[in-house]
């Protein structure tokens, strides 16, 4: 009897151990979809904070690459139901095109932080709150916003200060997020092409692609004399397209683009 005994605890153990050893690599397979689940990725102020803007700055991102790079042109002309701004233009003949944004980048980054600054407030507000019903004292101090575009990434850097007491103290200085986007490259093809057409009156769209072989660079002629420039990345799908209006004809002449 004793010796059943014994080899029934052991069974015992090996059913436990086996359960336990299941349990663990359920957990580690399962438990990313479980967090998202539960909204673990809200635990902290940081991802909470990245949680509420990262979709604004996304969205912004690609309504900007749409537009030529402002979200309310001015001087446009349409194509594919979009706005795209002239970043090269002069409405006199022969002449070549002026170009518009010298400072495309830095002009960017500002029309993403003019645009999401309304719902970083927000976002804030509704953190402090939110962790005051779970019973901190939260105390919150506004900051600058700061956009940056740079190689393969757009950075999102919010200099608010929040402090958190239950007991202990938390104090977080500064917020960052950071999105994995081609922005910065696809700006810099742009304004090569814009320095072509603004010296030369044209861009030859051909030899990029043989440089870059990720990109596809296609110009649209109109029969009014505008170009519409769009660059695309093969891998993302990721473009960036603007107008350009220089070099133009009077009506009745005929070049080649």
């Amino acid at each position: 009897m004793s010796v059943r005994n014994k080899r029934g605890q052991v069974t015992i153990f090996i059913i436990i151990g086996i359960i336990i050893v299941v349990a663990g690599v359920l957990i580690y397979l399962f438990y990313p979809q479980i967090s998202t689940t539960l909204g673990a990725q809200e635990n902290t102020p940081q991802s909470y904070i990245q949680t509420c803007i990262e979709k604004e700055i996304t969205e912004t991102a690609s309504l900007l690459a749409l537009q030529g790079g402002s979200l309310d042109p001015k001087n446009y002309i349409m194509n594919n139901d979009s706005k795209v701004e002239f970043l090269c233009y002069t409405n006199e003949y022969y002449k070549n095109c002026i170009i518009q944004q010298p400072m495309l980048k830095q002009h960017i980054e500002s029309e993403i932080k003019n645009k999401i600054s309304g719902n970083v407030n927000k976002c804030f507000g509704s953190l402090k709150s939110n962790y005051e019903r779970q019973g901190y004292t939260a105390e919150l101090k506004s900051g600058n916003v700061n956009v940056e575009i740079l190689p393969k990434r757009i950075i999102t850097t919010m200099n608010y200060s929040l402090t958190l007491t239950k007991g202990d103290t938390q104090k977080y200085t500064s917020f960052v997020i950071i999105l994995n986007n081609n922005l910065y490259e696809l700006t810099a093809i742009a304004n090569s092409i814009l320095e072509w057409e603004s010296v030369y009156g044209n861009a030859e769209v051909t030899a990029y692609m043989t440089y870059y072989h990720d990109l596809k660079v296609e110009k649209k002629l109109r029969s009014s004399g505008e170009k519409v420039y769009i660059i695309t990345d093969r891998n993302t799908e990721n473009k960036f397209q603007f107008a350009t209006r220089g070099q133009v004809w009077p009506p009745g002449y005929l070049i080649n683009a």
